[in-house]
This record gives structure tokens, sequence and C-alpha cells, in this order.
């Protein structure tokens, strides 16, 4: 039984039902993708500032760069490059390392200067005018956006081929144990006999875990992003500035996606 219709449960379904796994049931509380999944900004990157983050994040872009045809599924997946802004020395220096960090482990990753943005963005002011003036940008050329929903709902559909049974509006009330092993579910809908539990839950886990009295160290904040009403195309590079806590990119339909930093208190809320 995995826990979970978001991204990491259908693809968890999936990669087991590939590997020859028989008789999964995938449960979600709500619809497919109805979590962070179907909430997230969508950028795919690898352009991180350690090894370990780089590695990690290198294997997801090369994995979604085949994905679509391996799901046969259109993802919408579009590598327009990711500028990452710099607005002090120091944000600079950081960007710097960054570049190093990436080029030594063979990710495309470099410094430009205002002139190469404003090419590459027209419509971003480079000028001085802005109390924080853009200084340089970690170019990323393979950094992209991908409709997140499409993601889910192909690896569900890919799942469901494969036999697995997807259970939305099915929410997980109890998970029943003896002597430290699994022994079923019980859901609002029924109980399910099983021997493992895949815990696919993102924010949630530590709620799943609490069912198996397991704390997890795992505390769920809010992030606020929104989506504009369909504008007219301006845009077909990733945006980001930490230190506006800002970042924005445009989707195929116009609408612009804004992202922001997370809020310091705790919430499982998801309107």
């Amino acid at each position: 039984v995995v826990v979970g219709a978001g991204i990491v449960g259908c693809a968890t379904a999936y990669y087991l039902a590939r590997r020859g796994v028989r008789n999964i049931a995938v449960l979600d509380m709500s619809y497919i993708g109805s979590g962070g999944s179907g909430r997230n900004t969508t950028i795919i990157r690898s352009n991180y500032r350690t090894p370990e983050g780089v590695a990690f994040y290198d294997r997801s872009v090369k994995l979604y760069e085949r994905l679509g045809q391996e799901l046969d599924f259109n993802l919408l997946f579009s590598q327009q490059g990711h500028l990452t802004l710099a607005h002090s020395e120091s944000a600079v220096t950081g960007l710097r390392v960054r570049a190093e960090v990436n080029q030594r482990l063979g990710v495309a990753s470099r410094l430009i200067g205002p002139d190469e943005i404003k090419a590459l963005v027209p419509a971003l002011d480079v000028t001085a005018s802005p109390r924080y003036p853009v200084m340089v940008a970690l170019l990323h050329p393979p950094g992209g956006i991908i409709r997140h929903d499409a993601v889910v709902w192909g690896y569900a559909r890919a799942a469901d081929r494969l036999g697995v049974a997807i259970h939305p509006f099915t929410r997980v009330t109890a998970l029943r144990h003896d002597r430290g092993r699994i022994t079923g579910v019980t859901t609002d809908r029924g109980e399910i006999s099983t021997e493992t539990v895949v815990n696919c839950t993102a924010g949630y886990c530590s709620t799943i875990a609490r069912m198996v009295d397991l704390e997890l160290p795992v505390t769920s904040h809010p992030l606020q992003a929104l989506v504009t009403e369909p504008l007219k195309p301006f845009l077909d590079k990733i945006i980001v500035s930490a230190t506006l806590h800002v970042y924005v990119s445009q989707t195929d339909r116009g609408e612009l996606v804004i992202g922001a930093e997370v809020d310091p208190y705790a919430s499982y809320n998801t309107r």
C-alpha cells in the first residue's frame, strides 16, 4: 500500500510495478495530485551549491528530459533557462562559488553581466535605478519548468496500465501493526491487509508515521505562491532573486507563476 497519490506516490507505484511488484494500491485522502504536487512552482534545475545536491538534482534533470517519452505523456517540460540574480558583492561571491562547483561537476552554469542579462530578458531592468540593482546572474541553461499536474497524471496513468489500483478520496485512518510489523491499513472505505506500507505523503508524513508510534523530525511550513491571469508572453526564462525573496516564470498559457519564501509558522492548510 502506497499512501499519497502525488508525484512521489504515483512514481513509487509505477517503478515498483515496472520491476515486477504486483498487488499495489495507492491511496489518497483527496484527488490525485491534490497536495504539494499540484501546488508547486514547477522549476526543474541542478545548479545547487554542494556536490551532493548538484549530483542529486542533475540526475533529476536527466530523468525529466526523457520522462515524457517513457510515460508516453506530454509533460510540457521546457528547458528555457534559469537565472539567479545577485544584488550585492556577497551574493556575487556566492554565485561564483556555485558556478565553479557546477562546472567541476559537469553542470552548465556560468556568471553573466547586465548586458547579457538584458539580451536574454529584455523586460528586466538592469540599470542602476532599482533599489537593489542587478549586478550579475548565474545562468543555468538546462533549467526549466514543467506542468506539475501532467507529471502526476503521467505517472498515475503509467502505473494504472501496469495494474496498480489507485484509490482517491480514501483517507487512511490507522495503520494496523503487531509486534513491530505492519499487518494492514484501515481507511474510511474499508480495510486492506498488507505487510508493507510506503509513506509518500510529503508534508503529512509525520501524521502517518504517528500511526505506528514513530516521530519523524519533519515540520510542514506553507510556501506562498500565486498564478496571474494569462498575459501576452514576454518572459521565456526563470528569474530568481534571493534578496527580493521572489522567483517568477511564465507558463505556455501566459500565466506568471510567482513564488516567495517559506512562512515561519507550521501549517497543513492547502487553501
